[in-house]
């Protein structure tokens, strides 16, 4: 059985006197222990795919499934990682991975346990006591990691983690996280993700599903059977690039051309 689910999934949100389509007629399903990317080109509704999963936004129509339960509210399985960190200025490291267990009521000396368990698995030792204005870029999205792994959720969805960070920082992080996510050491059953980068999709993911220039649809699903770690240089890896850029620039192409002039 499927772990995630999406049913038929439509989103619209109005535009002045219209509703504009954002996602048409999505269905997918993610296996326990898939790392799953999703990519397509800007404005096809992936961010908006991945907080619907999340339960942060309702469908149009459509259902969401998690672990044989249909999502009605927030999805209580899931954590989210957002592009631009959002961690709260006032709150040090410690207090802003925190701050999920103490809205669920958990008590300070659990609190502190965890945090500092996944202070360490993200590497963080040290900066328990630093505010975000004292940290790097890449600091503070170890921090927004720490504050998701945290709450040991089943479904980590990682919403383009790396975009904000420098080409070494974010290197740096991948790597991170892939050893994280086959080490067996966090509670995660699977990785969904949404990102531009199709190197990265590779470098990363069991699976990469593609979408279609607004409105957005799944176009393609590609598996991933590269042996990790993985050889950007290899030529496995590069025709595998040039698959998924090539599905990615035709449904762009496609899509401007049935738009009215």
């Amino acid at each position: 059985m499927a772990l995630l689910e999406l049913k038929n999934i439509y989103q619209t949100f109005p535009l002045k006197d219209k509703e504009i389509v954002v996602l048409n007629n999505i269905n997918l399903s993610v296996s326990e222990g898939e790392y799953v990317s999703l990519v397509g080109p800007s404005g096809c509704g992936k961010s908006t795919l991945l907080r619907i999963v999340a339960g942060l936004i309702k469908p149009t129509s459509g259902e969401v499934w998690f672990n044989g339960d249909k999502i009605q509210n927030v999805n209580p399985y899931t954590s989210f990682v957002f592009q631009t960190f959002g961690l709260l200025p006032w709150l040090d490291v410690t207090e802003n991975i925190t701050l999920g267990l103490e809205a669920k009521g958990i008590n300070l000396k659990e609190r502190l346990r965890k945090a500092f368990k996944y202070v360490d698995l993200v590497g963080l030792e040290g900066f328990e006591e630093a505010y975000p204005r004292e940290l790097s870029g890449g600091m503070k999205q170890r921090v927004g990691i720490a504050r998701a792994l945290v709450m040991e959720p089943t479904l980590l969805l990682m919403d383009e983690p790396f975009t904000a960070l420098d080409v070494f920082t974010a290197e740096n992080l991948r790597g991170e996280i892939i050893k994280l996510w086959i080490s067996g050491k966090l509670s995660l059953k699977c990785i969904f993700m949404v990102t531009h980068n199709i190197e990265e999709a590779i470098f990363l993911s069991d699976r990469i599903v593609i979408m279609s220039a607004h409105p957005g649809e799944i176009i393609g699903d590609v598996k991933t059977d590269l042996p990790r770690p993985r050889d950007r240089e290899s030529e496995d890896f590069n025709k595998l690039y040039d698959k998924i850029y090539s599905m990615v620039i035709s449904s762009t192409v496609i899509n401007k051309e049935v738009k009215p002039v």
